[in-house]
C-alpha cells in the first residue's frame, strides 16, 4: 500500500513587497526586488506558493565604520571613506542585487552629520547605483525623526524600504514614508506580541501592512539564535494561520549582529584553539545566515562578500 505524505496546508498568506521602482514604474532603479508571497513555511515546496526566494543585502554605511574587525576591514578599508564607491563596488565587484544603507555618520559619536547632509548622500547614492535600497537611521531618535523623513523626500518615488519603526518612535517616519511612496520596517525586540501591536499602529496611520516588513531582531549563532528563532517561525505560523497583523516579510541584519560576537573578532593568537578569525568571522556570519533563512528570513543583511556567497549558493541549492 502507497504511503500518502502528510500536508499542511494554510488559509493566510505573507504580504509581496516590493522594493524599488523602475523607470516604468517613476522611479530610476534598474531593478526591482519582490519578498514574501509565501502560502507555506520555508522551503515546503509540495504545501504551497513560495515565489521569491530570500535575497541578500550588502551592508554599506554613509561614514569609515569604527568598530568592523580586521577582517571586514581588510575588504572594504579602501573605501571607507568613499561611501559612494563603496557601494558601487558591492554593485560591481559582488552582484550585490539590493543595498542596505546606515546612515551612521548622523549619530553625535560617529560625526553628528546635519540631516541636510544624509538627504544629499540618499541622492548622489541613487544616482550612482541603481539598486534598489534599504534606508535606515543611526539610532539617535532625535537625529533619524528629522534626517528620515528628508531622505524619504529625497528619494521620493524609489519605492525605498526605509527603517526603523519602533513602537515608541514610529509616527514621524511613517508618515514621512507614507507621504512618499515607501515601505517600512517595523522593528521589534523579539517579542511577537509587541510586533504585531506596532503594526497595528502604524496600519492605523494609513499605511498597507502591505509595505511593511517585520525586524524582529536577532541573535546571531551562540548568542540567542534559537530564540530569535522560535519567534520568527511563531510568527510565520500565525500569519499562516491568518492573521493578517503578522503577514509580513522578515528583514534581519545578519552582518551587524554577527560581526561583534567575540567569536568572530578575537585574534588567533588570544584564542589558537578557535582557528583563524579570517575563516571564523566569515563561517559565524553564514551559518547564522542559514539558520535564519530556515526559519522565515525573506532579506539578509550581511557585510562579508564571502559570507554573502556562501549563503546566495546555499539558497539556490534549497530552490533548485
Amino acid at each position: 500500500m502507497a504511503i500518502e505524505a502528510l500536508l499542511e496546508k494554510w488559509q493566510g498568506k505573507i504580504n509581496s513587497v516590493t522594493i524599488g521602482a523602475t523607470a516604468a514604474e517613476g522611479g530610476t532603479r534598474t531593478h526591482t526586488v519582490t519578498v514574501g508571497g509565501q502560502t507555506a513555511l520555508p522551503f515546503l515546496f509540495k504545501e504551497g506558493a513560495l515565489p521569491n526566494k530570500p535575497v541578500i543585502a550588502f551592508e554599506i554605511w554613509d561614514c569609515a565604520p569604527d568598530d568592523w574587525p580586521p577582517e571586514l576591514a581588510t575588504v572594504y578599508r579602501a573605501d571607507w571613506s568613499h561611501p559612494l564607491e563603496w557601494a558601487a563596488r558591492c554593485v560591481k565587484e559582488y552582484k550585490a542585487g539590493l543595498l542596505s544603507v546606515r546612515l551612521q555618520g548622523l549619530h553625535p559619536d560617529c560625526g553628528n552629520k546635519k540631516p541636510e547632509e544624509a538627504a544629499e548622500f540618499v541622492r548622489a547614492l541613487l544616482k550612482k547605483t541603481g539598486v534598489p535600497l534599504i534606508i535606515t537611521g543611526c539610532g539617535d531618535d532625535d537625529k533619524d525623526n528629522i534626517a528620515l523623513p528628508l531622505c524619504s523626500e529625497a528619494a521620493k518615488g524609489q519605492r525605498c524600504l526605509f527603517g526603523s519603526a519602533l513602537q515608541d518612535n514610529y509616527k514621524t517616519l511613517t508618515a514621512a514614508v507614507l507621504a512618499d511612496g515607501h515601505s517600512l520596517i517595523a522593528e521589534s525586540p523579539i517579542d511577537i506580541n509587541i510586533a504585531k501591536q506596532l503594526n497595528i499602529l502604524i496600519s492605523d496611520m494609513g499605511l498597507s501592512p502591505a509595505r511593511l516588513v517585520i525586524n524582529p531582531t536577532i541573535g546571531p549563532l551562540g548568542y540567542g539564535l534559537e530564540y530569535a528563532y522560535s519567534i520568527m517561525e511563531r510568527c510565520r505560523l500565525a500569519a499562516l494561520a491568518g492573521d493578517t497583523m503578522v503577514a509580513m516579510p522578515f528583514i534581519c541584519f545578519v552582518g551587524q549582529e554577527s560581526w561583534k560576537i567575540k567569536e568572530a573578532r578575537a585574534s588567533i593568537r588570544e584564542f589558537p584553539q578557535w582557528g583563524p578569525e579570517k575563516e571564523r568571522g566569515i563561517i559565524w556570519e553564514a551559518m547564522t545566515a542559514a539558520a535564519l533563512i530556515q526559519a522565515g528570513a525573506d532579506i539578509l543583511v550581511m557585510r562579508h562578500p564571502v559570507a554573502a556567497q556562501k549563503v546566495r549558493e546555499y539558497i539556490d541549492s534549497l530552490c533548485s
